[in-house]
């Protein structure tokens, strides 16, 4: 195992273990690698692992910081380099939405353990059918931090929330950790993706967080088997 490879891993494990403070940056590169007898370049390679896996970003003039969601007991450890919402992803196609429930609630442990707050901090739950080209694609349900997302409304709903974060709340969205799983249809995928009993469903579990590292949501988008393609490129470096 090489050096880097080594340092990662002691890395990990400090950060797993709780080690580093989740609110503070952890110790800078200079300082790490005078501890662990490495170059700079050493170090910010071993980090550099850190960040893909999604347990580490960096902000730009104030360090390296650990992603509060990734450190979850259960945390989604699948981390896409980028994070859209479907109106980028299908850019010039006939996107729609259809509102199910849209409600204000208190969370569930588990919904306020993957958004980082206590169970007496209420949030957006929200189920929204996407309709591509006429056709049911998608069906969400996502629960947001109402102290955090503000102003989320129909309006906002029926476009794109995504677009709202970003260019309305001027937040900047950093990543999403992801599962991705196979599942049998429910009801509501019976009743509004037009699943057959048998049909097989994709469900894709997402912490989507800022670049503060603070998660903003935990979605489940559940496709249609045959609407639904995830390609991934893997490159050597």
């Amino acid at each position: 195992m090489s050096k880097y490879e080594q340092i990662s891993n002691e890395m990990r494990r400090r950060i797993t273990e709780d080690c580093y403070p989740v609110d503070q940056p952890i110790p800078d590169e200079l300082s790490l690698a005078k501890e662990f007898g490495c170059s700079r370049m050493t170090m910010k390679r071993a980090l550099d692992i850190l960040v893909m896996e999604g347990l580490l970003y960096r902000k730009r003039g104030h360090g390296t910081f650990i992603v509060k969601s990734a450190i979850q007991k259960n945390h989604v450890n699948v981390v896409s380099e980028k994070t859209i919402g479907l109106t980028k992803v299908l850019k010039g196609e006939k996107i729609t939405s259809k509102i199910i429930r849209f409600e204000v609630l208190f969370p569930s442990e588990e919904v306020a353990a993957h958004l980082n707050i206590d169970t007496n901090s209420p949030v957006y739950h929200v189920i929204r059918l996407r309709i591509v080209k006429d056709e049911p694609y998608v069906l969400e349900r996502t629960y947001m931090p109402t102290h955090l997302i503000t102003d989320l409304n129909e309006e906002v709903l029926y476009s794109s929330v995504y677009h709202h974060i970003t260019h309305t709340l001027g937040l900047t969205i950093a990543g999403s950790h992801r599962k991705i799983r196979a599942c049998k249809p429910n009801e509501l995928d019976q009743k509004y993706l037009g699943c057959a009993p048998d049909d097989p469903v994709l469900e894709l579990e997402q912490v989507g967080f800022l670049n503060t590292g603070i998660p903003f949501e935990y979605t489940f988008a559940r496709h249609r088997y045959d609407k639904f393609l995830i390609t991934t490129v893997s490159i050597n470096k």
